[in-house]
């Protein structure tokens, strides 16, 4: 935790920053004071206020010597205070693999350097501060931060009032540490079962069930103004066994379709006054024939957002340095096709140097005018003062302290998680268990940030909070043949075990059968995508748990020991593994006790 006299000095920041009477200081929300500010800007600082980047490092202006070699290798500067002072950018995006993202306190720090970097530049603009905060599976910031099930999940507990407590408490905590731009919900709808890149990342199959979960998730974050909710990936990435990352996925959705499956989402968190909305690297020839990905097609984003569904918030890229977004144009070129499509915020180029010097020669030589920016950064701005930027910039340790990870957020997260789990198979009413020996095993695919252990791990410690004996073996997410017969050796102590399954592949097929073969009871969770069930027939008990960060887990365990009735509805269908035209469990199917 940072000392007093960190504390000290970031209130001093706020007082010298709100004392320095800067052009950004007296715009506030007023709009003509906005356009007046973006009047006075130099192209250079233009250019740099369309960006959102990466950076390395936990501290503005002293990260660890790491860090500040890979600044220098993929940025050419050495810290964050530098990336801003080069480049001018408005915003920057907070990963943990950069390190950005230590510890709630930390992370109040950095934002508050980062913040002080950029406001005692001239003029003085605020830095709208990004990250991928959906939850489930994709969670920047970790524990002690309070973490909620995924969106899959919340679609199996069907609760639009979970859904807004989940993003105004999820907010409220984002908001104490200095992020304000949150790139969630996710609003695809997962029509494909194959989808390597969405899957649990969407709230479900059903479309006018994730349009409402996605407008009450945006309007829990916004609630008080407290963070920008982003609603992706526009068009809609929800059908494709293509992931954008490394590839370029076509959606082959006729328009009738296009409009029936994929708009309703996008058009309830419109509704719902969303800040920001995110585009995906997918080609859609039903909606532009032109070969171009969705980020830098005019037809979608100009046409279809902007002026058939009546948009006219923050437009952002998903990161540049997705392939799906670089097979046709050079690093160069799609910054500048994806601003004449109507894009305004440019997020994670490769290699920022080339992006940005590429935006500036395409003003300078005619290809883009100053006043298409100046729409763009209009709109930033706007979105900064909404949320209070240019009057409040900073966040304080006491804030932090007050409102991350607080208990009642803990236990509203538990609470909504046990509504999620699924039961889908219960032969003879094996389930709940009565407290036993058991042997906790299965896939441990690499955790989520914030969860504290593998899954094996995790769910032994619960079921022995519970009053169960419980050994943890992993077998990994493709166990050979030695550790499948060091799992069935295990199993012969046990009473019972608990397998997990992880997007099922043959090894683990291999590992669940055999232990079926010992005669202890076998009762398996699915912990990412729940289409494992259909090729494991034979298992007498199944539930989905959507997820292995630890509060699904634990909540699973709950049910598995019948702490809790099992509530969750499945929002996908799961078609027969034999036949994947016959569906075996259909949306909303669930059993409970």
């Amino acid at each position: 935790m940072p000392s007093r006299r960190t504390v000290l000095a970031a209130g001093a920041g706020v007082t010298a920053a709100l004392a320095l009477g800067t052009e950004a200081q007296a715009a506030g929300p007023d709009d003509k004071k906005l356009r007046s500010l973006v009047s006075r800007m130099t192209l250079e600082e233009k250019v740099g206020q369309l960006f959102v980047m990466r950076v390395y490092g936990h501290s503005a202006t002293a990260p660890d010597q790491a860090d500040i070699d890979a600044n220098l290798k993929e940025i050419g500067v050495r810290t964050a205070a530098e990336l801003i002072a080069e480049y001018r950018v408005g915003g920057i995006i907070y990963f943990s693999w950069a390190h950005n993202t230590r510890d709630p306190h930390q992370i109040a720090d950095l934002s508050n350097g980062i913040q002080q970097a950029s406001l005692t530049r001239p003029r003085g603009l605020p830095v709208l501060i990004s990250t991928d905060q959906e939850h489930g599976i994709v969670c920047r910031v970790g524990e002690p931060a309070t973490l909620f099930p995924g969106a899959m999940a919340i679609g199996a507990g069907r609760s639009r009032k979970d859904a807004r407590s989940l993003g105004r408490i999820a907010g409220q905590e984002l908001r104490a540490i200095g992020i304000r731009q949150n790139y969630s919900p996710v609003a695809d709808v997962n029509v494909n079962p194959a989808n390597p890149v969405i899957g649990v990342r969407s709230f479900g199959a059903d479309p006018d069930a994730v349009a409402g979960l996605v407008a009450a998730e945006v309007a829990g974050y916004q609630h008080g103004r407290q963070v920008a909710a982003t609603a992706k990936h526009f068009p809609g990435h929800g059908d494709t066994a293509v992931d954008s990352h490394f590839g370029f996925p076509v959606i082959t959705h006729t328009r009738e379709q296009w409009e029936r499956l994929d708009a309703p989402p996008f058009r309830a968190a419109i509704a719902a006054g969303i800040d920001s909305i995110m585009t995906a690297h997918i080609m859609v020839p039903a909606l532009d024939d032109s070969g171009d990905p969705a980020t830098l097609s005019r037809p979608i984003l100009n046409g279809i957002l902007r002026e058939e569904l009546g948009y006219d918030g923050v437009i952002v890229t998903d990161s540049l340095g997705m392939e799906g977004v670089r097979t046709k144009y050079g690093d160069d070129r799609v910054p500048v096709l994806a601003l004449k499509a109507g894009v305004d915020q440019l997020l994670n180029p490769p290699n920022l140097d080339v992006a940005w010097n590429a935006v500036l020669k395409a003003v300078q030589s005619g290809e883009l005018t100053e006043a298409r920016l100046d729409e763009s950064i209009l709109r930033v701005l706007r979105l900064k003062a909404k949320l209070g930027l240019f009057e409040k910039p900073y966040v304080s340790q006491a804030g932090v302290t007050r409102t991350v990870g607080i208990p009642a957020h803990l236990a509203e997260a538990d609470r909504i998680a046990e509504r999620t789990t699924t039961l889908l198979v219960n032969e003879g009413g094996l389930l709940p268990l009565p407290p036993r020996k058991l042997l906790v095993c299965g896939a441990d695919p690499a955790s989520p940030s914030g969860t504290t252990g593998p899954p094996t791990g995790v769910l032994a410690t619960a079921f022995t909070e519970l009053g169960f004996t419980a050994t943890a073996l992993s077998t990994g997410t493709a166990p050979s043949a030695a550790t499948v017969a060091k799992a069935v050796a295990a199993a012969g102590d046990a009473d019972a075990v608990v397998v997990g399954t992880y997007n099922l592949n043959a090894a683990q097929k291999t590992l669940v059968e055999q232990l079926l073969a010992t005669g202890r009871p076998v009762v398996a969770i699915a912990v990412r995508n729940p289409y494992d069930v259909a090729q494991l027939p034979a298992v007498p008990a199944y539930l989905a748990s959507y997820s292995w960060t630890d509060v699904e887990l634990r909540a699973a365990a709950r049910v598995i020991a019948g702490a809790v009735a099992p509530r969750g509805r499945l929002p996908v269908p799961v078609q027969r593994a034999d036949d994947p035209t016959r569906v075996l469990y259909p949306i909303g199917y669930g059993l409970s006790y």
